[in-house]
């Protein structure tokens, strides 16, 4: 029996720049901390190493790698850590030359020697980090992680298949690929995200599913506007300037507001043509990966990579679209975007060290086209035939960034993701779904093999593609 995977495993909060070689490994260290706990390790630790292997070490360095796992390893939440304080904490341990491991005791951590780069591949998957603790009668403790995209970690026995299976037992609706989900509306009579509704009331309160989806919108929306009112250069070295902020304040001109839901209504107010469309979906969208890529607060959707897709088009449907939508509307968007991403993750991947930025902007953009084709009224086939559409214009798309650095070309990606979906979903709304030639199944399964294929230099390695043919003396 396969894993079951909420709305809430898809659409994660926490800080950039990246899911896979930020997120991934500072939970990793948290997992790691929980096992010192239970085996009573953690207060005889006196030091730990940390092995990074394959894309993590290839590219860590300008995903933040090493700084996530001192900020996991210090006992840091990256869901609530609050961002100004990060730069504080990672320069008092590389300072002092120590860490409070767990937030409680405190040991010697000399971040250049116990953070080791390691450029050989681990086998059974190409984001790899192992831990090493080693106690105070020289005995060591050793635990290996996979960070396998989105925020996800496993281990290679998958201690916890069985308890994600048991919870999957729950569902009223358990679904493996878009057949079955598809099968599901028809026998119930009931939209994608009703379905997705009744799998999420199994496993938590109606109460907890409404207010935490609102918190995951409103996180987005806080994205936006902090990356749409920030000037300046985006750390890292290639000098990459903020274009949000310019690009808004030629939109939004003189209007008045005061915080982020005054200033959607103000947009709300704005000219309408299709050049000023295009300019606000772009802007939306690059403003989110702004401030991922400043070690901002984003949430993850299926990856950091490609978190400003979702946002984007979700604003472009309240602010363009619908005037009068709200959290029902907002609500119903988030759990289709979700359950299309769940379908890709169990299908092929949402990893771009796996399978290219096909996998990133690629899903997040079908994610995005099938939620918007709902809200527009669209079929649960329709709403399908989106998100294959939308993926099937990014099968093979590469993942190079520059300097390993999610910026170049990764920022400008999500703008041009948002507007696929949104094309994809209105050429979705125009046709008879019986006649669609390709299934989203074998869409799903077509990316899958184009990953296996790809060619590893392609695959967040910086190793091939703009990675090679622009280099940092160029910026």
């Amino acid at each position: 029996m396969e894993e079951c995977i909420s709305v809430f495993d898809m659409l994660k909060i926490g800080v950039g720049p990246s899911s896979s070689h930020t997120l991934g490994p500072w939970r990793a260290a948290e997992r790691f901390l929980e096992e010192l706990k239970n085996e009573s390790i953690l207060d005889q630790t006196k030091r730990v190493k940390v092995d990074l292997y394959g894309s993590l070490s290839l590219t860590g360095k300008g995903h933040a790698t090493d700084l996530s796992v001192m900020l996991g390893l210090s006992g840091q939440d990256p869901e609530y850590i609050p961002v100004e304080n990060i730069a504080g904490i990672i320069k008092n341990i590389e300072e002092q030359h120590e860490i409070i491991l767990a937030n409680e005791y405190k040991i010697p951590f000399y971040f250049l020697q116990d953070i080791v780069f390691n450029k050989n591949f681990l086998p059974f998957h190409a984001n790899g980090l192992k831990f090493t603790a080693y106690k105070a009668d020289d005995s060591e403790y050793e635990s290996t992680f996979y960070s396998i995209g989105g925020g996800f970690v496993v281990k290679e026995e998958r201690t916890n298949a069985k308890i994600k299976e048991e919870i999957k037992c729950a569902f009223p609706f358990p679904i493996q690929n878009a057949v079955e989900l598809l099968n599901y509306t028809v026998t119930e009579n009931k939209s994608i995200s009703e379905i997705v509704y009744e799998n999420e009331k199994s496993m938590r309160p109606e109460a907890e599913i409404h207010s935490e989806l609102m918190r995951i919108w409103h996180t987005m929306l806080e994205c936006m506007y902090i990356g749409c009112h920030s000037e300046g250069i985006l750390p890292g070295g290639l000098n990459v300037r903020r274009r949000a902020f310019d690009m808004h304040q030629n939109l939004i001109g003189l209007s008045n507001y005061s915080d982020p839901q005054s200033w959607l209504e103000e947009i709300r107010k704005t000219e309408v043509k299709f050049r000023q469309i295009l300019k606000w979906v772009s802007c939306f969208a690059l403003a989110v990966n702004e401030v991922n890529a400043s070690l901002g607060r984003v949430v993850t959707a299926p990856t950091n990579g490609s978190a400003g897709v979702i946002p984007a088009v979700l604003m472009y449907y309240l602010v363009i679209e619908n005037h009068n939508a709200g959290e029902k509307e907002i609500k119903q968007f988030l759990m289709v975007a979700g359950e299309i991403g769940s379908i890709f993750k169990k299908g092929s991947t949402i990893s771009a060290a796996m399978g290219g930025c096909q996998a990133e902007i690629g899903v997040s953009s079908s994610m995005a086209a099938a939620a918007l084709c709902e809200l527009m009224g669209g079929s649960p086939a329709q709403v399908l035939m989106a998100a294959e559409i939308a993926m099937e214009h990014h099968l093979g798309l590469t993942c190079d960034p520059i300097g390993g650095l999610v910026q170049i070309p990764c920022i400008e990606r999500n703008t041009m993701g948002a507007i696929k979906a949104i094309n994809a979903a209105e050429l979705a709304l125009e046709t008879d779904s019986k006649n669609a030639k390709v299934p989203l199944d074998k869409v799903i399964n077509t990316m899958w093999q184009t990953a296996k294929d790809m060619n590893s230099k392609y695959k967040e390695t910086s190793e091939g593609g703009l990675a090679i043919a622009v280099n940092m003396a160029d910026c």
